[in-house]
């Protein structure tokens, strides 16, 4: 999560100010360990490479959701550090901003813990997302501690998501499950299958050249052997036919020299 003070109600907002009219660019402050934007790229890296072909969703992380034009521009909130939206046109965003997304905000969202953010994305988040947003699928992680959670919106209240025999929460909206592998959150398909990056693609499709490469080195190798041993049988039939035509052309001779004697072979 970003690193800002702690929030407290919605009582607590100072008055509000309009924003200008015109592009509104991201405001997000850095975030506060390498862990976490890891953490956020590799999400990112995942949901972008299994919808590689698709072009109706937009995902960011640490990116600013404007939801308001009275909306308080810095303090009060921060984006999102990683959401979804579903049914809108993939494309680079400066910042999200509903008014302009025909009224659309986040169908999934996950918050990264932090020990200075982990109070607001359970308390002031969860309530935002939940009665604001209207957001039906919100999940927060800690990669530190690995503690992970999810809710679904349901009749207009979350509820908390039970894990499945893995230990994984599925997402009704993306139709994925998140779960911890490695130490790490990732996503998980219906049947249980980690969604990879385009690193760990790329690293699987090289070692199963190599294999497959091992393997028709094996059976070239295989085949170069039964061709040799082919060819020694042959030599050995070849040799064992030259054999058995020199002793027949030694017993010809021999019988011939033998009838020169008036000698008949056969009687020996």
């Amino acid at each position: 999560m970003s690193v800002i003070p702690e929030l407290g109600t919605a009582q607590d907002i100072p008055e509000r100010v309009i924003f200008p009219k015109g592009d509104l660019y991201s405001d997000e402050p850095p975030l506060e360990t390498e862990l976490h934007l890891r953490q956020i790229i590799l999400l990112l890296q995942c949901l972008d490479w299994l919808w590689r072909d698709r072009n109706d969703f937009y995902v960011a992380g640490n990116l600013t959701i404007y939801y308001s034009q009275n909306q308080r521009k810095s303090a009060d909130f921060r984006g999102p550090d990683f959401f979804v939206v579903l049914g809108t046109d993939r494309k680079p965003r400066k910042s999200w901003v509903v008014w302009e997304e025909d009224g659309k905000y986040p169908n999934a969202i996950v918050e990264m813990l932090s020990p200075t953010t982990a109070n607001t994305d359970r308390e002031f988040k969860k309530q935002l997302y939940q009665n604001t947003f209207r957001t039906p699928d919100y999940f927060w992680f800690d990669p530190y501690t690995l503690e992970l959670a999810g809710f679904h919106l349901v009749n207009g209240k979350y509820q908390a998501l039970a894990p499945n025999s893995q230990g994984y929460l599925w997402s009704e909206e993306l139709e994925l499950y998140l779960g911890i592998h490695q130490q790490k959150l990732r996503f998980f398909t219906d049947y249980g299958e980690l969604v990879p990056t385009p690193e760990e693609v790329a690293d699987s499709e090289r070692q199963q050249k190599e294999f497959a490469q091992q393997r028709a080195q094996r059976e070239m190798q295989r085949a170069e052997r039964e061709t040799r041993q082919k060819e020694l049988a042959q030599q050995r039939a070849d040799s064992e036919r030259q054999q058995k035509e020199l002793a027949q052309q030694r017993a010809d001779r021999l019988a011939a020299k033998l009838r020169e004697l008036n000698i008949d072979p056969d009687t020996i």
